[in-house]
């Protein structure tokens, strides 16, 4: 009997027992390595948490070609326990529980839970990638900070993976020597090669964290400060009422510190939002040492300002005008009616060459495409 246990963990590693009963050679090595590698991979995603569990689980071709058929099985059983079980739940007149994604946390720490429970407390559809920052509960902020953090790692490490063709004998590339090779029947004739780019993209990121932004503020800068601890040419600032520089805070001190620190010390914390008087003084004190053709400006911000238009839309023009990319990220972006019809944000839209939500996880793991 397959049972529908109360934690991701357990379900792994009961799903790591189903497969032993079909033929599959699993350990606790592999168990365990699936349990420290969500610690830093987005589990939220059913395609990414399939692809992780076949890559560490799979050694041999027959495991390849049984995989599939497995997965597929074993969780559909817990969807029909999950289904049973919210129709016991609705006679009963009581609310389904929720998710308990932190469990996994709380497992990978020694808090291990022997005992096993008939519930439906998690299901590999349930996800938080899709809830907008504003409506998340407060049970599920921590977990929902850690798939940031998770994400923004990712993202880092991949934009400091980048490579370009190379003549010399370097690193083997793969695809385009496949590509190259096409035409000759897949004979591989020439191989082709690659190394790191040189002179890579820097990125600058201004995040609005006035009255108006204060249910998405937080998640930004936990995003921000992740990205910063694996991209080391990055530049952060905050702007409200005015300009503060955190770059140097984010790189020596915890997250918690620093946004406890920010809050504290910057009076214009969750208050009004002068935007062009906060871009003039960046523009000012700043632009001239941080941007280039190879800087692309990240703002983060719901364009509502009470400070002066004209002077945002001249600040807006001298770093576009500086820049490689002007990236402009609203939330608000993110509701189907919304328009950019507040007058900042009017005045910066022909400053933007890409204008986004970022009300979510989805939202903000499409940043890839542009940076």
């Amino acid at each position: 009997m397959t049972n529908r246990l109360t934690s991701l963990p357990q379900n792994i590693v009961q799903f790591c027992r189903y497969l032993r009963q079909h033929g599959f050679t699993v350990g606790i090595e592999e168990e365990t390595m699936i349990l420290q590698s969500l610690q830093q991979f987005d589990y939220t995603s059913a395609e990414s948490f399939f692809l992780l569990l076949k890559m560490i689980i799979c050694r041999s071709k027959s495991n390849l070609d049984d995989f599939d058929e497995h997965f597929r099985q074993y969780w559909k059983r817990l969807d029909k326990q999950l289904d049973a079980k919210t129709k016991a739940t609705a006679k009963k007149k009581q609310p389904a529980p929720q998710a308990q994604f932190a469990s996994l946390s709380a497992w990978l720490k020694g808090n291990q839970k022997k005992e096993t429970e008939e519930t439906a407390s998690y299901s590999i559809r349930e996800s938080l990638s899709q809830k907008d920052f504003s409506a998340v509960p407060d049970n599920e902020v921590a977990e929902l900070m850690k798939c940031i953090r998770s994400l923004a790692r990712r993202l880092a490490a991949k934009a400091n993976r980048r490579y370009e063709g190379t003549n010399r004998i370097n690193l083997p590339d793969l695809r385009q020597t496949l590509r190259k090779n096409l035409r000759r029947g897949g004979e591989l004739i020439d191989i082709m090669h690659r190394r790191p780019k040189r002179n890579r993209v820097k990125l600058l990121m201004l995040c609005d964290v006035s009255k108006s932004m204060e249910l998405y503020s937080a998640f930004l800068l936990q995003f921000m400060y992740a990205f910063q601890q694996v991209y080391q040419r990055m530049e952060t600032f905050t702007f409200s009422t005015a300009l503060q520089r955190l770059t140097p805070m984010l790189q020596q001190k915890h997250f918690g510190e620093a946004l406890e620190w920010l809050s504290a010390g910057n009076e214009g914390w969750n208050s009004g939002t002068r935007i062009g008087e906060s871009l003039h003084a960046f523009v000012n004190d700043y632009s001239h040492k941080l941007i280039d053709s190879k800087t692309i400006v990240i703002i983060c911000s719901d364009g509502w300002d009470t400070g002066n238009i004209d002077l945002l839309k001249q600040s807006m023009r001298q770093i576009h005008t500086k820049a490689k990319k002007v990236i402009w990220l609203n939330p608000l972006a993110g509701y189907t009616a919304w328009r950019p019809e507040v007058a900042g944000m009017k005045a910066a839209m022909p400053f933007v060459d890409v204008f986004a939500g970022v009300y979510n996880i989805d939202s903000l793991r499409k940043l890839s495409k542009w940076i």
